[in-house]
């Protein structure tokens, strides 16, 4: 487990500040038809928000603590991603029965955490369909930083209706057997380990196109993972373009030539802000194109950070459509 300074420190990183305070100012709107969206996940970075850009829509909004698990749904679909915004991880037991007390210590070093490129290869649960090893999932934090817990997961069955799952405290106490749906409207479904209990939290696929919420980032200088906030695709098909420039007006899809598409779910990410203590910068030259699943081209840039009452957490977003 990540050890509780590290938390500190994110705290700090993520400290509030005034919006006179803001190095950047608020630039203005290129030509053309344009829109400027306010994504806000909160101060405390509590919320998730799926929108839409077509329609410039919050299409669905939840606590980012309402799920631990995300179960492929589509087709023949196996894979079960962690809940990223909690700083969830997983570790392999080599046990087999899931009503065996499972001694964590020494886990530290091998905790896992999902990759936020969202490859498929990078997940931290890995492929469960053969085997039944039992699974230790550390469900990450709370909104206000205190331990979420650790709960196992043992999954029995991968078919076409779904998957059947087991999971159990630590001590292997509170056994429960449960089968987890396909839904065929949604990419993934998502379930809460506490309750043992599927909870809708995204939308039907093809009604947003991206998902503003914390996620875990692994970082490699020094070598650590830790939460970052800002955008990615949420499984939506969205592809993304990133490049330089002054303004929206300047850019045209001619400039995917040079700055080709990319799938990774974190494609358009956190890194168009930088922390300059106490503040976050903006960098509004980081620009965007966006083709979305429906064949749509946007292109869009972060130009805030901070609500009207310099509280942070309220990325807004220009959009303009090509």
């Amino acid at each position: 487990m990540t050890p509780l300074p590290v938390l500190g420190v994110l705290a700090l990183l993520f400290g509030g500040c005034l919006r006179e305070e803001l190095p950047v100012p608020r630039p203005a709107s290129p030509g053309g038809a344009a829109y400027t969206a306010a994504l806000c996940v909160g101060g405390n970075y509590g919320d998730q928000v799926w929108f839409d850009l077509g329609t410039n829509t919050e299409v669905s909004r939840n606590q980012k603590t309402a799920w631990d698990l995300a179960f492929e749904s589509a087709g023949g679909g196996w894979r079960i991603r962690l809940n990223g915004a909690n700083f969830a991880k997983a570790k392999a037991t080599g046990q087999f029965d899931i009503t065996v007390p499972t001694d964590t210590t020494g886990y530290g070093p091998g905790w896992t955490i999902d990759r936020p490129s969202g490859h498929a290869d990078s997940t931290a649960i890995g492929d469960r369909r053969t085997g039944q090893e039992v699974v230790v999932i550390n469900l990450g934090y709370t909104i206000i930083g205190l331990p979420a817990g650790l709960r196992k997961l043992q999954v029995m069955d991968v078919d076409a209706s779904g998957y059947t799952i087991r999971i159990a405290r630590l001590n292997g106490s509170g056994m429960v057997e449960v089968h987890v749906p396909r839904d065929p409207e949604r990419r993934y479904v998502h379930f809460r380990m506490s309750t043992a209990q599927v909870v809708t939290i995204a939308p039907p696929d093809g009604t947003y196109d991206l998902v503003m919420t914390q996620y875990t980032n692994q970082f490699y200088e020094p070598f650590t993972p830790y939460q970052v906030t800002g955008a990615i695709n949420g499984f939506s098909g969205m592809r993304v373009a990133e490049l330089r420039a002054p303004d929206l007006g300047s850019v045209s899809l001619d400039d995917t030539l040079a700055h080709p598409f990319s799938t990774r779910e974190d494609a358009i990410g956190y890194d168009w802000k930088t922390y300059v203590g106490p503040l976050y910068v903006v960098h509004v030259d980081h620009v965007f194109i966006i083709q979305t699943a429906d064949g749509a081209f946007y292109k869009a840039r972060f130009i805030d950070f901070y609500d009207e009452g310099g509280v942070r957490g309220c990325p807004k977003m220009e959009v303009v459509a090509f």
